[in-house]
């Protein structure tokens, strides 16, 4: 290693010295890995090199939703060439359940199956196509049990997951009873399919003394290394996970890329090869649960003015067979069920509601959406039996000043910019003109009707779960000035990655170029938080940009040593660092602190302060902050097909002061089209035996192209820095902006209300699909 790197001349000093740090926090910057996503050099678990004696895993899935198991004969299987083995619960030397939260989720069923599309075997072959046509073969006697596949009959039933529980503040059902007016209701909102580009995927190679190095697509990395060491039954330090980068996650690969790393980690324990598990995308819709669908009910007094005055809402979710992070989820939907409104009065209960269908779990939103689709439906309903603009109702019932700024858990919505987030975007929308125009063009039109809805999101941030509001990084320099990054994130195509080496970039004053983010280990930052709750760049950031000023605070201190100056003397800019008489590249400071036996490495933690909250008492602070939005949609309805256009869409959202204004314009963009297609035309549909029959593309639509608004403009809110010390002032943009999609379903339901003079509610299930948009025309002729 050489100790006398080449200085920079005089004149290059002063060109690095004047020139602007290019990329670090708050520039836009494009995404680490975009030239290698769009050229296919990116690498992907897929993508890796094979391994020798690498096997191929396949699994065999349940044809029924509940049912017991006979028999099984696997005598077929093995006739077929490059088979090595079939692996069942008998071949776990471990824990057979892999329950991220409490017991009930097998690794593969044993006696009984509890939906259609559990694993019950895996094969193991040379080939991926040997494995899949042995998968075929094997033949599973059943005796077929009654299924639970309706939310409501299960309701009905009291068949939970966990208790039901509540949130609750003053008399609801006495305020109710006083209400000046009242209406009640129900509708169901649909689930969601994930739909990454990659699909569930994981590789393990086995290794010295029982270990296993493990390459997952996950979003938790520290929950697969746990769970494949409890499958194995060996410590957690025998299991290396390794993490570069998912090609999409949107919370399906938080607890259920587990079990597939634990498959392919079993079969290479068990053979001695290395294997793989990568699925089908009709196996992996089939085997993986969705968005939660919630059923709603709800009954709600308010006053001539539209002010709400009781409210009583069940938020029921279908939960599948397990309860994987249910409890969580509907917990965040009773947490956002207010949206951005003061409920007064209220009751809300959330029943966790267990159906034979695969366990559902996190998705973009964590039930925050659910919640917020509730309180919006309320709002337009009130509207329309008012006869007032749905916006109007919905700024009368802001939250306010006073007792209005306290939410039905309790906690003070503080630094509430909503109303000027309104303002700003009823202005830059002209609201109130299109307003008018749309009501002209309806008068005249009797088939195409025009929808308009303006939205607001108020979103908590935060893991509910305060254990989780904390993560850890590793920065490594090196005597050349580069820098290795190391953070417990998960790069899923979000931009993680970029704005944690702007942050760190920014506290060296280097250039973002010189620093390497490496893959995300559990060997080099153990214990980690999933990726999830918008809270990438918040923990791993802050964590990172501590571990990046203990490094600095280190060469400061060897350089007023060496230099016999004051720490205010020493100035880092833009790769240059500067003492009284003398200016050094980072380079030579970070050879100079080798030669001076200064470490060059250092780790960083971070944890949120002030999160506390009381589940038994329904009271606390479960949020650190919120982050705050608005959407203006407009849509053009064919009343006699259903068939809808989205027309134009006006954005403001609040990320305070932007990491990265491209890449939150991005998840803007991004999470405003993935809401709006939740719901409108991502059905889910199973058969009367349980069966997914939406489990493919053919079957299955995710917005398009073709489906984002031609007119489509997103501005971010400006000059309104987060108050909570986040790193620089940062707010999270990853769930926020999904909920602006609420603007389109609203316009739906506007334009379908304009059939009828909008004297009637149409009350539309989600997805608003053109069918339940045709039936709800024909509902109010």
């Amino acid at each position: 290693m050489s100790t006398n790197p080449v200085r920079l001349t005089e004149q290059a000093l002063i060109e690095q010295f004047s020139r602007e740090l290019n990329g670090g926090a708050g520039r836009s910057r494009k995404h680490e890995s975009a030239d290698k996503q769009v050229s296919g050099k990116a690498e992907y678990i897929d993508d890796k090199l094979t391994l020798p004696g690498l096997l191929h895993l396949c699994p065999v899935l349940s044809e029924h939703a509940h049912a017991k198991i006979l028999n099984i004969d696997i005598s077929e299987c093995l006739t077929i060439p490059g088979v090595v083995r079939v692996f069942s619960w008998r071949d776990v030397p471990g824990e057979l359940d892999i329950g991220p939260l409490a017991p009930g989720d097998p690794l593969f069923a044993r006696d009984v199956v509890e939906y259609h599309g559990q694993v019950v075997l895996t094969l193991a072959a040379d080939t991926q196509e040997a494995a899949r046509a042995a998968a075929q073969l094997a033949k599973i006697d059943y005796e077929i049990l009654e299924p639970i596949l309706d939310v409501e009959e299960a309701l009905k039933r009291e068949n939970y997951v966990e208790a039901p529980h509540t949130h609750q503040r003053g008399d609801a059902r006495g305020a109710l009873a006083a209400a000046e007016h009242r209406i009640q209701g129900a509708f169901h909102i649909g689930g969601q399919e994930h739909f990454y580009l990659e699909g569930q995927i994981a590789m393990v190679q086995p290794g010295e003394d029982g270990s296993v190095t493990v390459w997952s697509s996950t979003q938790h990395p520290t929950e697969v290394q746990k769970l494949v060491a409890s499958v194995l039954g060996v410590s957690m330090n025998k299991v290396t996970v390794d993490m570069r980068r998912m090609g999409g996650g949107f919370g399906g690969k938080e607890t259920q890329a587990a079990s597939f790393a634990c498959h392919a980690a079993l079969a290479a324990i068990l053979t001695g090869r290395p294997a793989k598990m990568r699925l089908s995308r009709r196996d992996d819709m089939r085997i993986t649960g969705k968005r939660h669908p919630f059923f709603v009910r709800y009954d709600v007094g308010f006053t001539g003015e539209g002010i709400l005055n009781g409210v009583i809402i069940d938020l029921a979710a279908n939960c599948g067979y397990s309860l994987d992070l249910s409890g969580s989820i509907c917990d965040r939907a009773m947490f956002h069920a207010d949206n951005a409104y003061y409920l007064g009065d209220v009751l809300i209960t959330g029943y966790r509601c267990r159906t034979n269908l695969a366990s559902n779990t996190a998705y973009r939103g964590f039930g925050g959406p659910q919640g917020m689709v509730a309180i919006e439906q309320i709002m337009d309903h009130i509207a329309r039996e008012l006869g007032l603009d749905p916006l109007e109702v919905r700024k009368r019932n802001y939250y306010g000043e006073a007792e209005r700024n306290v939410t039905h858990y309790h906690q003070k919505v503080e630094h509430n910019i909503l109303p000027e987030i309104t303002r700003q975007l009823e202005q830059s929308a002209g609201y109130e003109m299109r307003r008018a125009e749309i009501a002209a063009f309806n008068r005249q039109s009797p088939v195409l009707k025009r929808g308009l809805s303006l939205t607001p999101v108020k979103f908590g941030i935060s893991f509910t779960s305060s254990f989780l509001n904390q993560a850890g990084a590793l920065i490594v320099i090196y005597t050349d000035g580069t820098v290795q990054l190391n953070h417990g994130g998960t790069e899923m195509g979000q931009g993680l990655n970029t704005k944690v080496a702007q942050i760190v970039a920014e506290v060296l004053q280097i250039q973002p170029e010189q620093i390497q983010v490496c893959a995300t280990s559990t060997g080099k930052v153990p214990n980690t938080s999933p990726t999830a709750a918008s809270s990438g760049a918040d923990l791993n950031g802050k964590a990172a940009e501590m571990a990046a000023i203990t490094i600095k605070q280190r060469l400061v201190e060897m350089l007023t040593r060496l230099h016999h100056c004051e720490a205010e003397q020493v100035q880092f800019r833009n790769g240059v660092i500067k003492v009284p008489g003398h200016h050094f590249s980072f380079a030579e400071v970070a050879n100079m602190a080798w030669l001076n036996q200064v470490p060059l490495s250092a780790t960083g933690f971070y944890k949120v302060p002030g999160i506390h909250y009381d589940r038994a008492a329904g009271r606390g602070q479960p949020f650190y902050y919120f982050s705050w939005g608005a959407a203006c949609s407009e849509v053009i309805v064919d009343t006699l097909t259903g068939e809808y256009r989205l027309l134009r869409a006006d954005i403001l959202h609040d990320v305070g002061n932007s990491l990265n204004p491209a890449l939150d314009i991005g998840q803007i963009e991004g999470g405003f089209v993935q809401g709006a297609g939740w719901l409108t035309s991502e059905e889910l549909v199973w058969n009367e035996k349980g069966r997914l029959m939406t489990d493919s593309p053919m079957s299955y639509k995710i917005p398009a192209i073709s489906d984002t608004p031609p007119d489509l403009r997103v501005n971010l809110l400006a000059n309104h820095a987060n108050p909570q010390q986040t790193v620089y002032r940062s707010k999270a943009v990853g769930e926020p902006p999904f909920m602006l999609g609420i603007s389109v379903w609203c316009a739906l339901q506007d334009a379908v209300a304009s059939v009828s003079g909008y004297q009637k509610h149409p009350l539309l299930d989600t997805p608003a699909t053109p069918e339940r948009v045709f039936w709800g025309c024909r509902e109010a002729i």
